[in-house]
């Protein structure tokens, strides 16, 4: 039997492949690798996109989608795992008979349901296999206000929708952007007991896009080195922070983060959690 390198840990990305490298897989295997661990990319749908626009989307039959997964989870010792946009309800209950099968595996889910560049990133049937079928099985769900109120369509406050999502099963939620003016923007963690923590962040005026995608890999990275969860997510936003704020223009849209922005000897240092 192989002896494993427990030292780096293993995380788990399903998730869209973005040909800019703003979001999706690129995102998630720099923000993995950039805090000591190895992702293995699984891929949900391929993306005709720039830095400005989404111009089509392909889903990955949901056929190979288990069998990219299953192919990993039976070789490697997985640890964590982030689950990005899903195309479609056949990959919803195809990622969900996965995870009844590996019940160990921390799941950090960020339930993407908004859209981009005027393309619907999902339907309304595959939100409710989403809520159905794959909240109940995650350890942390991480949506911004717009993607909560989405999920939790009876709520009129923030608390109230982070416990309406709550009763869909899973063990925490990160509400971002719950509460934003000109100079900080506010995050809430939450349990089934209520709120636990609320954060505080300096708000960056730039324009970045991928804010989602690392927040919610890099808490999956932090559980694969066994942190806390309420660690893990302060770690979590701490980086994608600092990520966001070293942002580059390289293209003629929205600016990407920098997910090595610590290998950067020209990078400034950022401003720390609160």
């Amino acid at each position: 039997m192989a002896r494993f390198e427990h030292s780096t840990p293993v995380v788990m990305s399903l998730s869209n492949f973005d040909p800019s490298g703003a979001v999706g897989i690129q995102a998630d295997i720099e923000t993995v690798a950039s805090l000591g661990c190895h992702c293995t990319p699984i891929i949900t749908s391929l993306w005709a996109k720039d830095t400005a626009e989404l111009k089509e989307m392909v889903p990955i039959e949901a056929s190979l989608l288990i069998e990219q997964a299953r192919v990993i989870l039976e070789d490697m010792p997985v640890k964590a795992m982030k689950i990005g946009h899903l195309a479609n309800v056949e990959q919803v209950e195809a990622i969900h008979s996965i995870l009844r099968d590996y019940p160990n595996i921390c799941v950090v889910l960020d339930p993407v349901n908004t859209r981009w560049g005027g393309i619907e990133f999902t339907t309304s049937a595959v939100n409710q296999a989403l809520e159905a079928l794959l909240l109940p099985l995650a350890t942390l769900v991480t949506p911004d206000l717009v993607e909560a109120q989405n999920i939790a369509r009876q709520a009129d406050t923030i608390d109230a929708c982070a416990m309406e999502i709550l009763e869909f099963g899973c063990e925490h939620v990160l509400v971002t952007g719950s509460n934003r003016n000109q100079t900080s923007i506010e995050n809430r963690l939450y349990d089934q007991n209520g709120l636990t923590k609320q954060y505080q962040w300096e708000r960056l005026n730039i324009h970045s896009h991928g804010c989602g995608a690392i927040l919610s890999a890099s808490i999956a990275a932090y559980l694969a080195h066994d942190l806390r969860l309420i660690d893990a997510v302060e770690q979590g936003q701490n980086f994608t922070w600092h990520a966001l704020s070293h942002s580059r223009q390289l293209g003629m849209g929205q600016r990407i983060p920098n997910r090595l922005y610590w290998a950067d000897k020209n990078a400034s240092q950022g401003r720390k959690l609160q």
